[in-house]
């Protein structure tokens, strides 16, 4: 990696003077750069297109799917837990919560615990003569 460009060293340095900032103008000021996204006091384009609205949410949480057609592949009466899941490829990392959604059928009385359910994958568990029970998932909520 380049050694970082150190300005103001006096003009023997190559960056004195006006430090790389060039002469007048708002480039040239204290702070140097404008906000990313500024125009100048002109509607931004972010907000004149209208889709990519809104924000993200940093405090978003990523869950792993399973589907109960995946929940299928166990025995009757087997109690499905998280590290089971992965024990069987169904997930490949604990690292994310699971969420049990309701894609597929469920034959078999299973005993699900999850971090989620799904409201319809809840139902169509106790449907099959199965319980769906949470879990937490680490974040005191």
């Amino acid at each position: 990696m380049p050694a970082r460009k150190r300005i103001g060293g006096g003009n023997a340095s190559g960056h004195g003077t006006y430090s790389g900032g060039g002469l007048k103008g708002q480039k040239s000021r204290s702070g140097r750069k404008p906000k990313l996204g500024f125009e100048g006091g002109q509607t931004r384009l972010i907000k004149r297109l209208p889709r990519r609205r809104g924000f993200t949410n940093i405090f978003r949480k990523e869950y792993s799917a399973v589907n109960l057609r995946d929940l299928e592949r166990f025995e009757a009466g087997t109690e499905v837990t998280p590290e089971l899941l992965k024990q069987s490829r169904v997930v490949r990392s604990l690292r994310r919560p699971v969420k049990v959604l309701a894609s597929g059928e469920l034959t078999k009385a299973l005993t699900v615990k999850a971090h989620k359910f799904s409201m319809a994958a809840k139902e169509k568990i106790e449907a099959a003569g199965g319980s769906a029970l949470e879990i937490g998932d680490g974040d005191g909520g």
